[in-house]
């Protein structure tokens, strides 16, 4: 999806094909990193999520704080978001004893409600040219919810019978379902928006587990360290790589939901 025409800089970057490549990445990674600290470290999920909530602290109040995009600033926010997504979706999911459909649910609610308060304190859940403080906190909650509940809906569908694989088509058809209407309908960019930063969530979750599942479990059995670094690398290569620009503010009479 593209962003607006330029009229002045946000904080946020221009949404373009390279800003999904990066996010799936970035979704992918966090799935193999939340479950080395949770699974290969053993240290539970309760432990990682409060790992990665600092983390999460720590990515978000830099990027906020910010007079400006900075590329590594935002990206490094999405991976801690990701990752947080990661091991908060699995203790909800599994510890706390609801299963893939309560958690989902759980998360799709705190989803709606985040988005409906954006909504209602500022006329807009737009993300073009986020450009107050209070936009950018709801920002980045809205993400962080997303992001889990992407996590949630990745495991629920990868734990039937479609597998990893089968579950890393059903969103990557998602995902070309929302392309679609996105240049060939008049269909909210906005809602377009948020719904293909769900689905991006859920099928780098199916393709994380996908690398590092055991074989017998339908996965690669890949090293999760293995698999992060590689990711990681690939992520730095295309923000450095790729045009780097920020998203442009909103047109006056441009939609705004």
């Amino acid at each position: 999806m593209r962003g607006s025409p330029e009229n002045g800089l946000s904080k946020v970057p221009e949404v373009t094909l390279g800003f999904w490549i990066i996010k799936i990445a970035a979704t992918t990674l966090g799935e193999t990193g939340g479950d080395a600290v949770t699974m290969s470290l053993g240290l539970g999920y309760l432990a990682g999520t409060a790992i990665f909530a600092v983390a999460v602290a720590a990515a978000v109040s830099a990027q906020v704080s910010a007079h400006r995009f900075h590329p590594l600033v935002y990206w490094t926010a999405i991976v801690a978001t990701t990752t947080a997504g990661t091991t908060l979706a699995d203790f909800a999911d599994r510890s706390l004893g609801i299963g893939y459909t309560g958690g989902s649910l759980l998360l799709f609610a705190l989803l709606m409600a985040t988005l409906g308060l954006w909504h209602w304190s500022l006329g807009s859940v737009a993300v073009e040219g986020i450009r107050s403080r209070k936009a950018e906190v709801f920002y980045w909650a809205t993400i962080m919810f997303s992001q889990t509940l992407g996590t949630a809906l990745g495991d629920f569908l990868a734990d039937t019978s479609l597998g990893y694989g089968g579950g890393a088509l059903v969103f990557g058809a998602g995902l070309a379902v929302v392309a679609g209407a996105y240049f060939w309908t008049d269909v909210s960019r906005t809602l377009l928006f948020w719904a293909a930063f769900i689905l991006t969530r859920p099928l780098g979750a199916t393709v994380g587990d996908f690398l590092d599942k055991p074989v017998a479990d339908g996965g690669m059995a890949l090293s999760r360290y293995t698999a992060s670094a590689v990711l990681a690398v690939f992520m730095l290569a295309c923000i450095l790589l790729l045009p780097r620009l920020a998203g442009s503010r909103r047109v006056e009479g441009e939609e705004a939901i």
